[in-house]
């Protein structure tokens, strides 16, 4: 197994830089996420981890060895893709094998790595069936299992999840998580879901037009983004546009005081917290509050979403706890109040 080394990577097409000067290290045994909107960078960050697509600049390196020119056949990577491109005249076990006859492996060394990796992702009763015969969940297993096969150094795997229905979406990302984990293999998981993201990697890189915006677990995103791409792409966030005005002070387009937690250079900005920090009350409160009215209110079983605006024109989100009697209804003029530690700047 070995880490990966992205330095200064980029790629690009004509005047277009589908990737921009990225670089990342991917720790021997981490399973990091590419996270970002359709076109930003991902997807082609992760063929030239493969080696199915040659950078303009910049280095790649598995370990201590420099790939950056080494053939796709020749840097012993596994990879998932979206679409599982199994082999449809080909059995179960006959798709697991395929890449380890085209490496030259012995019958015997073949017959029983099949074997093992079919017991390990518990597909060994449909051995003989057909891709075809398979569920989506099925399906991902045995390609799992064959991109695994060879002992690859490095694990990609590109939007494993889109082709399933949300429900087994969240049960394949726990079984590909545990099994990451089993094997300590690197690996390199490429979606466009952030909670999928959040859920299954051990850092997240977000990406936008080909840059990577911010690089650290899911915590430091969703609490501490440095931009508001990267705040608004992690999760929900009310944004309410102004100045920082000093140390800690804010104040909105309309002139009210706010106050925030953190630093940041005095400027336009926006003042920002999370739905769930947000409080509606019935009064104004002291500190960070508005004077807000219920456009619309969303209710979600656990959470009740209530849609507002304040006096100045700011859409804003706040979720709760979903409650009977008492609960804040479309029309009401209310406050909405957040405390100083919940609030961030970004530009």
């Amino acid at each position: 197994m070995a880490g990966v080394t992205l330095s200064n990577i980029r790629k690009t097409y004509g005047t277009l830089a589908a990737v921009d000067d990225v670089s990342i290290e991917i720790l021997d045994g981490e399973l990091l996420a590419l996270l970002g909107p359709s076109g930003c960078g991902k997807t082609t960050t992760l063929r030239m981890i493969a080696g199915f697509v040659a950078p303009t600049a910049g280095t790649v390196r598995f370990g201590g060895r420099d790939v950056t020119r080494v053939p796709v056949h020749k840097r012993n990577v596994g990879m998932v893709f979206q679409g599982y491109a199994l082999f449809p005249h080909l059995t179960v076990a006959k798709n697991v094998e395929f890449g380890l006859k085209v490496r030259g492996w012995d019958k015997a060394k073949i017959a029983a790595r099949v074997t093992e990796m079919l017991h390990w992702v518990q597909m060994e009763a449909l051995a003989e069936r057909s891709p075809r015969a398979l569920s989506g969940g099925q399906q991902q297993r045995v390609a799992l299992a064959r991109a695994m096969a060879h002992e690859p150094e490095v694990l990609l795997l590109d939007e494993p999840f889109s082709a399933l229905d949300a429900k087994l979406r969240g049960q394949m990302r726990t079984e590909i998580r545990e099994l990451q984990r089993q094997a300590g293999i690197t690996s390199v998981f490429v979606t466009h879901d952030q909670e999928e993201a959040m859920a299954i990697a051990d850092r997240i890189g977000v990406m936008n037009h080909g840059r990577l915006e911010q690089l650290g677990s899911a915590e430091d995103l969703y609490k501490r983004p440095v931009s508001r791409f990267v705040a608004g792409f992690i999760g929900k966030c009310n944004f309410i546009e102004g100045h920082v005005t000093g140390p800690g002070r804010f104040e909105t387009a309309n002139g009210q005081a706010l106050q925030f937690s953190g630093e940041h250079s005095i400027g336009p900005a926006a003042l920002c917290f999370r739905p769930e920090h947000g409080v509606l009350t019935p009064l104004a409160t002291p500190g960070n509050s508005l004077p807000v009215t219920v456009k619309a209110v969303t209710y979600l079983g656990p959470v009740t979403e209530y849609d507002l605006v304040s006096e100045a024109g700011n859409r804003l989100l706040v979720s709760a706890s979903s409650s009977g009697e008492g609960a804040p209804k479309e029309g009401d003029k209310l406050s909405v109040a957040w405390s100083i530690g919940d609030a961030f700047v970004v530009d």
